[in-house]
């Protein structure tokens, strides 16, 4: 009688030693499914603002130089091997990288005018006026005075290296070649960071718009 008891005792305890580990279970399952969620709903917000800002980083790159644009998109899968980077690839990105933000933020200082033979013509803004690439008689620029530096200039040389970054950020053969394994932290940046430029560079370039018409940048109809 005393075994049946104990026997009986023993099954009750493991019947209830399994139903606890059934409840730990469940309850770290039910933790795992929030989690998840949790992180699914993280990553659908994060992709929903990246997608919306890559419309805006498309409207955001034709604020840059067409041919510095077109270089990189060109060069970038060549020079980082399609983002499988060995020490060779990460150098060649990172100096097409640093090539493209200085072509940006020097291009920023350019203009352009219609001379009196019709054509355009290019030069660098300079305190006393325009410098033309093609030394011609500064005669003839119209208004030589509007085209002196300004310091909005250098505002704009700034953001378009900014937007440049986003872009390159954005551009899966530079992260996967820079950042072949990325910690959960740096990860976030990465996915953060080019929708917090996009929207400050928006919002800056729509403040402080530029009247310039540079290299690169298309040219108004009215531009003389």
């Amino acid at each position: 009688m005393h075994t049946f008891n104990r026997r009986e005792k023993k099954m009750e305890k493991e019947h209830l030693l399994k139903e606890f580990e059934r409840s730990d279970e469940s309850k770290w399952r039910t933790e795992k499914e929030l989690e998840g969620k949790e992180e699914n709903r993280r990553k659908d917000l994060i992709e929903n603002a990246v997608n919306q800002t890559l419309a805006s980083t498309a409207h955001l790159a034709n604020l840059l130089p067409t041919g510095t644009v077109l270089a990189f998109q060109i060069l970038c899968p060549i020079f980082s091997n399609s983002g499988h980077c060995d020490p060779v690839n990460v150098l060649m990105t990172q100096v097409l990288l640093v090539l493209c933000a200085l072509s940006c933020f020097f291009v920023s200082f350019t203009d352009s005018f219609r001379g009196s033979d019709g054509k355009l013509h290019y030069g660098l803004a300079t305190r006393k006026g325009l410098w033309t690439f093609n030394s011609m008689n500064d005669e003839i620029i119209p208004d030589a005075g509007k085209y002196q530096i300004r310091f909005l200039d250098f505002v704009h040389a700034f953001l378009s290296v900014l937007v440049f970054g986003a872009i390159a950020l954005l551009d899966d053969n530079v992260v996967r070649c820079l950042y072949p394994a990325p910690k959960h932290e740096t990860q976030e940046v990465l996915d953060v960071l080019p929708v917090g430029i996009g929207v400050f560079c928006s919002l800056l370039f729509v403040v402080f718009p530029t009247t310039r018409h540079g290299i690169g940048y298309p040219v108004a109809s009215h531009h003389h």
